[in-house]
Parts: structure tokens; sequence; C-alpha cells
């Protein structure tokens, strides 16, 4: 199963308590769905627990029955309504007149209360949503075929709390998320705690591996750099000691010259520590770089 359907499933456990909110889940289907004029409501949808919820939706909505049912072993289920009598019951709860109506809008008289919005949007998702599994990436999109409906859902979400963006692919208007903060905040609100919280989690792993793999490059480049460096310093040394006794340097820049003969791989901090008495690792470096200067001027 798809991180998608899972979000789905869990959504179709919300109850179905109230009658307004089981209209407006409703209501977001129809405009979502695959149909919705005055001939027909048609909703086509690959969701098992989506397609068990559709009937018993409709009938706290609306006291209806679809008057199509998906065929059994079908892959994709079709529910329809086609009854005169049943249209007409949904254009009048949703202030429709199918006579005169050439483009759908949200009517947003019915959407004031904001369990309903959140039902809106869940139904909305239901039939025309989709997010991306968050192992893969961040994206959550809600497509109509009406061009009103996607602008108008724009509006909707974003005296909501949301900030979406808008895109057009073939004949379907898409609002979309992709930060992953959103997704998790849209999931929550229309019921998909879990499903938000998979994304939360996805997401902190992510970055956590994200940081290590940082850390450990940043490691690495380090210890590149301290090995150049102490190639560096063994090749000054070695050209000093091609021109003169080591031992005739002063005793500080002597014994730096001897522990980095005697320990090519230690660091500069390691070789301090070996030094009598001990010094700081800046003051090592600094004689490194006098012995430098005197291979430079021989």
């Amino acid at each position: 199963m798809s991180f998608s359907s899972d979000a789905k499933r869990e959504l179709c456990r919300a109850p179905l308590s109230r009658r307004c909110c089981a209209q407006a889940e409703c209501y977001g289907i129809l405009l979502y769905a695959n149909r919705f004029d005055r001939g027909e409501a048609r909703i086509v949808t690959e969701s098992a627990a989506f397609a068990a919820r559709l009937p018993a939706l409709f009938k706290k909505a609306f006291h209806i029955t679809f008057d199509r049912l998906p065929e059994a072993g079908q892959g994709k289920r079709i529910f329809s309504l086609t009854a005169p009598d049943k249209l007409s019951a949904l254009s009048a709860a949703f202030g429709y007149d199918p006579g005169s109506t050439v483009a759908h809008h949200i009517n947003f008289a019915v959407l004031e209360e904001e369990h309903c919005r959140s039902a809106f949007f869940r139904g909305a998702f239901l039939a025309g949503g989709s997010v991306t599994d968050p192992a893969k990436g961040y994206h959550l999109e809600l497509a109509t075929s009406h061009y009103s409906v996607n602008r108008e859902l724009l509006t909707l979400l974003r005296e909501a709390g949301f900030a979406p963006k808008s895109a057009a692919r073939g004949a379907n208007h898409m609002a979309y998320f992709k930060q992953s903060e959103a997704i998790t905040d849209f999931l929550t609100a229309i019921g998909a705690p879990l499903a938000a919280m998979e994304l939360m989690n996805a997401k902190a792993e992510k970055d956590l591996r994200g940081g290590v793999n940082r850390r450990v490059n940043c490691d690495a480049a380090n210890l590149d750099k301290a090995v150049d460096a102490a190639q560096a310093q063994l090749e000054d040394i070695r050209r000093l000691a091609g021109r003169m006794d080591l031992a005739e340097l002063p005793p500080k820049l002597a014994e730096a010259a001897r522990l980095r003969m005697d320990n090519p791989e230690m660091t500069l901090t390691e070789l301090a520590a070996l030094c009598e008495p001990p010094i700081t690792k800046s003051s090592l470096s600094h004689r490194l770089k006098k012995l430098g200067e005197l291979a430079g001027e021989m």
C-alpha cells in the first residue's frame, strides 16, 4: 500500500457524527470527483476504504443511496447518482440552480464553521488528492477539473492558515504543498494525525542522516587538510636536514622537527602534548612554520 492510500484509509475512519460535516465532506468529494453536473454525479476510486465510506456518508448527509454501485472484483470502483430527484437534492443543499449554473463555484456559506471546512478539505483529498511517500519527497496535491473551484479552494486554504501553490496539469487544476510542515499541518487538520506523524518521523530521520553525512564529510575534509599539512612540514624538515645538522637548530625548533619526523601521522594537538614541557597547538604550529621559513630561505 502507498503512503497516500494509508492516509486515505486513516481519514475514512473519521466518525460520521454531524450531518453538516457529512454534507461538507460530500461537497468536497463531488467538486473533486470525476463528474458532477445536472446529468450525473460520478465518483471513481481505487481506495477500498473510501468506497466503503461513501454509501454511509451520502446516507448520513442526504438520506440518499447511489444509483450505481461498484461491481464485485472491479479495480476502479464507480459510484453514480443519476436520478433527477437525488441530483436536485444535492444542488439544493449546496445552493446550485442546475438549469442556470455554467461553472461550479464553492458556496462559502455552507462552509462557515471550521469543522465543516475541515470536512470539505477531507472530501476533496479523498476524491481528488494524493500525497507522496515522505521517504521520496514532499508533495501533496488536490486536483479538480473546475478552474473556479481550485481558485476558491486556494482562498479557503489561506483563510485556514495554509499557503498553497497552484498549477495546471492537462484539464486539471491543482492546489499543492511542497513543504513538509505544511503537509503535516494539512493532514492533521483533515483527520490524519498518524500519517502526519509518519511524515514528521521520516523528515527527522532524513535530517539526522543528512547531518551525520555532513559531519562525516567535514571530518574527512579536515583529515585531508591535516595530512597535507603534515606532508608539507616533513618536506620542509627534510630540506633543512639536507643542508644542515638539525641539532644545530635552536632547541625548540629542533624538538619540533624531531617530533614531526618521528610521528608523521600525528595531529598538531597530539604532537604538542609530547613536547617537554607540553605546549599548545598554536605554539607548535608557530615552530613548524618557522622551520618552513628557514627551509625556504635555504
